[in-house]
């Protein structure tokens, strides 16, 4: 059964947080899909994964891209999963249908905005009704993450 993370923000945006994130998931050998709610989103990540450090980067590509199936790290707007990702993250209120296709589903919200935290509420309960083992990390004001559930 996949891992399924939560992950709650309120000390930071997803901007600050989801590049490290990856990069740990690649790190440990995994191929990552981060699903965007927008197109715009998806581009503004893009290029952010791009610059998102002084000394490296994230290389990754998107449905905009050849090669797709070749790509360490997919951004997508839709479920599609072409680089065979053991990792999804689903961030900003974007859901996963299929966690059981994955070693680990990440879902990142704002805990500012209410329609994400709406979601994320909705995606516990569904997912934990299912059976699926959660973990909520909730974000402290010094940015580092403390287990909850």
């Amino acid at each position: 059964m996949s891992e399924i993370f939560f992950y709650h923000l309120t000390e930071s945006k997803l901007d600050d947080t989801l590049p490290g994130l990856v990069e740990h998931s690649l790190q440990r050998g995994w191929r990552v899909v981060i699903q965007f709610a927008t197109e715009e989103r998806r581009n503004a990540i893009d290029a952010l994964l791009w610059n998102w450090s002084d000394i490296s980067f994230i290389a990754h590509g998107s449905n905009l891209d050849k090669l797709q199936e070749e790509q360490p790290v997919f951004l997508t707007t839709s479920t599609d999963n072409p680089n065979v990702s053991q990792v999804r993250f689903c961030v900003e209120g974007t859901q996963c249908h299929d966690p059981e296709n994955y070693d680990r589903l990440v879902i990142m919200f704002d805990g500012h905005d209410i329609g994400q935290l709406a979601r994320a509420r909705q995606d516990w309960g569904f997912l934990k009704n299912k059976g699926h083992m959660l973990t909520c990390w909730q974000q402290m004001p010094n940015k580092r993450w403390k287990k909850r559930v």
